[in-house]
């Protein structure tokens, strides 16, 4: 089995399905918080960047 990460706000272990990409957002089983995972061969997330509206700018 892989290692998991660690949910950076509740230190929970987040488990990557087998296809996950680098990029892809997933959420945290514990807290629910939005993650983006930035390394599949050795397990890391970090907090998901938050999508902001440009309106038309």
């Amino acid at each position: 089995m892989a290692q998991p990460a660690n949910c950076p706000d509740c230190d929970a272990e987040v488990v990557f399905a087998p296809n996950t990409m680098v990029g892809e957002i997933i959420f945290c089983p514990d807290c629910n918080a939005e993650l983006e995972v930035t390394n599949v061969e050795h397990p890391e997330v970090a907090p998901a960047p938050q999508v902001e509206e440009d309106w038309g700018e």
